[in-house]
């Protein structure tokens, strides 16, 4: 089932960066259709997404009602099943606890000639949520995406997910309901993301679009980002799982696998200083496999992404690590604090036996919006301040620009910049 990579060979990094790059590779690029999607949308506007969402969503009733009505949000969303609401207000309230401390403050410095600089933050205005639906209907997507933005002080939040049909899973909606979403579209698609970023006569013109999404969606993303902001291009899930002779197999196993079933494209990369816990969790693997409902897909992830490293040591862990860059790293050893320390690359961190990526998915508190593919070396999970602006403001005194001045001049004169210079100049004379 896991390929195993012996890491102490020659060209084992080679190999390591090879069986990566695979991945990559796999994900088709979209870029030429997608091209067509987004300029249809923006000549033909509501016309447009409602024929690719029949189109793509091979819906045999046609229909005009774009979105929900707050009469429908509101009979839909109290048709959810009590356990999952019950669910979703914890999950709500942890996050949003956790969110919340992530808040940044404007603020104010005086310099020696005092002069005033300072920061000052402001929310974005409009935001829209990309929620997948179909086989991947995810209540705890609305949450992850609406309450950073919430806690940022954004005031319409707008969301989209595939429902042309009417059919919707009521936990989004009443996910939704709770985060104080302005409306809920009925499509999905690259046709969505178009439409949030140029606006159409009943989709809203956003001025930052997050949230996961097949391969269409990451690239509808990519092409219309300049435009308006994104979150970040995200490919398939990861896991990157680092345990010793003390793990328990089963326990690694599970974890693997349950990252392996979100998606045949998923990853799931064990590494261990122990040959024996590589080969029980091997073994475990096959047996939980068959107790699964999505063992196909989990399955086909595993075998054509799924990899066992052996390692002899911490300094080679520790390489294997920052070199992937997982989105989730889970530690299950008995040396977490001395790996935690020397990780660089990782969205995410889950420490010992009884932190599972599961519940960092759900209910933990961070955000499980996470850097993908590598990513990680450069950029972070999804926050507060991914829905913050900030502004520079500079007050400069007299004696400020008196003392300033000849290093500004020189600068410029040197950049070839003589109107900058006389910008400055001018000023000097005009107080003489």
């Amino acid at each position: 089932m896991l390929k195993t990579l012996n890491y102490n060979k020659k060209n084992s990094y080679k190999i390591l960066e090879k069986f990566l790059n695979k991945r990559k590779l796999n994900q088709k690029n979209q870029t030429s259709q997608v091209s067509k999607i987004i300029n249809n949308v923006k000549k033909n506007g509501d016309k447009a997404v409602l024929n690719y969402e029949i189109k793509f969503s091979k819906i045999k009733k046609k229909t005009n009602k774009i979105f929900f009505t707050n009469k429908e949000i509101n009979i839909i969303s109290k048709k959810i099943d009590k356990k999952i609401k019950k669910a979703i207000d914890l999950a709500y309230n942890r996050i949003k606890k956790f969110h919340s401390s992530q808040k940044f403050s404007s603020f104010k410095i005086k310099d020696e000639y005092k002069n005033e600089l300072s920061y000052k933050y402001l929310s974005l205005e409009k935001v829209g949520v990309y929620v997948p639906g179909g086989t991947a209907s995810y209540p705890s997507t609305v949450l992850m995406n609406c309450i950073p933005a919430i806690v940022a002080g954004v005031k319409n939040i707008y969301l989209t997910t595939p429902a042309l049909d009417s059919k919707i899973n009521p936990a989004i909606v009443y996910a939704a309901k709770k985060c104080g979403v302005k409306k809920i579209y009925k499509t999905g698609g690259a046709h969505s993301i178009a439409a949030f970023a140029y606006g159409t006569k009943n989709f809203e013109k956003v001025d930052k679009i997050v949230g996961p999404g097949n391969a269409f969606v990451a690239c509808a993303k990519k092409e219309v980002f300049g435009d308006v902001g994104i979150d970040m291009v995200a490919g398939p899930s990861e896991v990157s799982l680092v345990a010793d002779k003390f793990a328990e197999p089963d326990l690694v196993a599970a974890d693997l696998i349950a990252q392996a079933e979100h998606d045949v494209n998923a990853q799931s990369i064990l590494i261990s200083d122990d040959r024996n816990l590589i080969k029980l969790v091997k073994l475990s693997l096959k047996k939980q496999l068959k107790k699964l409902p999505k063992k196909n897909i989990a399955s086909r992830s595993l075998r054509n992404f799924g990899l066992a490293i052996f390692a002899s040591n911490k300094k080679k862990i520790l390489e294997i690590v920052n070199i992937i860059a997982p989105e989730h790293l889970e530690l299950c050893t008995k040396y977490n604090s001395q790996i935690v320390r020397g990780v660089k690359n990782a969205g995410s961190i889950f420490l010992g036996k009884f932190s599972p990526e599961a519940i960092g998915d759900y209910i933990a508190g961070p955000n499980h919006v996470l850097p993908t593919s590598g990513s990680a070396r450069f950029s972070s999970g999804l926050s507060v301040n991914d829905f913050l602006k900030r502004q520079s403001l500079i007050k400069i005194t007299k004696t400020g620009i008196e003392r300033l001045s000849s290093s500004v001049i020189n600068l410029a004169k040197h950049e070839n910049l003589d109107g900058h210079a006389y910008s400055v100049k001018i000023r000097l004379k005009k107080e003489n």
